[in-house]
């Protein structure tokens, strides 16, 4: 079998060098000319562990980029879309990139070959049934014996996205054609992974089930950890650490977002919540739990704000560590740390110093907030007055080394240390 995939980002690139990882032929698209330049160059455009050495391994071999959408279609059995769906202040997804990547598609079908068309790019449930599938029946004459329409969500975690696709716990495919779902078990069955094929409604849930659950998660956890705060003499990393043992885990990775930090960030978590409550609004329902996770997330800048300054002068150099919404990654979008530096500077704390080991020119691009930038941790607690960890990355571990303050956002430390805050 042969595919295309439409967008190279995190889950395109994956799912594109996943494929080729099989003995799979892949064409990947992308509008992006310099993350195209990157990709063709044999270098992942970000951090994901894994990905530069599936590239090296497959680039003109089994995966070839290119801008020719009519020779990469025509030989494809399925094409997949990979591309962004972004949410606006109103939370809904715009599904401008998807709409122009499917009618790109099908202004260059010209044979009565088969073809599944997968929306892998993440939308609101019933999406593929109530908007793509007219859209595209508004696009052409072409009938179900010629296209399938399908999506594919994925379940990929930045800085695993890799292994997570390679090795996942089940792959989920929704259909509404015995074909469809046919060629898509078959493209699947060199990974040797459980599929379940559902509804088209239904698996587009699943992917929103998944991950308001963890943003449900990551809410209560911090949430908690404020009453702990407020109550006092807690040792809040300890306890959380201590109920993961209870053996009703089953030692899964949910443990990951049972945790306090400084709230949600990235690109699905934050997306995702926000546009199945907007949709959610247009059917005049109200989700009091969804809307309290929302509202706790959007919360925890001001939270950690008002815990970083206490006691603290306005004159006072803030040493921000990590701008990654994670470890492992080089991803900022809806990072808190940009939500926090924000804020502090409208507190009046303008002397702000800021170091990550692999987000910092990400960050700059994406985000105009005054700073210093620095390139190293030791720069930086030479500079500052106190130092702030915003990201649990592994090299903040021994920050106390430095002798000055330390806000421990992410509960990383293992104990607290004269100075701590």
């Amino acid at each position: 079998m042969v595919i295309t995939v439409f967008g190279l980002g995190f889950v395109g690139l994956t799912t594109a060098l996943g494929f080729a990882e099989k003995g799979i032929k892949v064409y990947g698209i992308e509008t992006d000319a310099d993350r195209m330049a990157t990709i063709a160059a044999g270098t992942a455009p970000f951090l994901e562990p894994g990905l530069d050495e599936a590239l090296v391994r497959h680039l003109h071999k089994n995966f070839y980029i290119t801008c020719d959408v009519t020779s990469a279609v025509s030989e494809s059995d399925c094409v997949f879309y990979c591309v962004g769906t972004p949410y606006g202040e109103s939370g809904m997804s715009d599904l401008t990139d998807l709409y122009t990547a499917i009618a790109n598609t099908l202004a260059v079908i010209n044979d009565d070959k088969f073809r599944v068309l997968v929306i892998k790019s993440t939308v609101p449930p019933s999406t593929t049934n109530e908007k793509i599938i007219p859209y595209i029946d508004g696009l052409t004459l072409r009938t179900k014996e010629q296209i399938g329409v399908a999506n594919n969500p994925e379940f990929l975690r930045e800085g695993h996205c890799w292994d997570d696709f390679m090795e996942a716990d089940r792959i989920v495919i929704g259909v509404a054609d015995k074909r469809s779902e046919q060629m898509l078990r078959k493209l699947y069955a060199p990974f040797d992974i459980p599929v379940f094929a559902v509804t088209l409604n239904t698996a587009e849930y699943i992917k929103y089930l998944s991950n308001t659950m963890l943003a449900t998660l990551i809410s209560f956890s911090n949430e908690m950890a404020e009453i702990a705060h407020m109550i006092g003499d807690i040792q809040i990393a300890e306890a959380f650490k201590i109920i993961h043992l209870d053996k009703r885990w089953g030692g899964c990775r949910m443990t990951d977002y049972v945790y306090p930090g400084c709230g949600y960030g990235g690109y699905c978590l934050p997306k995702d919540t926000n546009a199945l409550l907007s949709m959610m609004n247009t059917y005049d329902l109200k989700l009091p739990l969804l809307s309290a996770v929302i509202q706790t997330n959007d919360a925890m800048a001001d939270i950690i704000c008002d815990r970083i300054t206490q006691n603290l002068n306005v004159s006072a150099t803030i040493g921000i560590l990590g701008l990654a919404f994670k470890p492992g990654s080089d991803d900022v979008r809806d990072t808190p740390a940009a939500k926090i530096m924000k804020g502090l500077q409208i507190r009046g704390f303008t002397r702000i110093c800021a170091y990550d080991p692999v987000a910092t020119k990400n960050f700059q691009n994406c985000y105009d907030i005054p700073a210093q930038y620095l390139t190293s941790l030791e720069e930086t607690a030479r500079n500052v007055d106190i130092l702030v960890i915003l990201t649990a990355w592994e090299e903040f571990k021994d920050v106390y080394t430095f002798g000055k303050p330390v806000c421990d956002c992410r509960y990383m430390l293992q104990q607290k240390e004269k100075g701590d805050v």
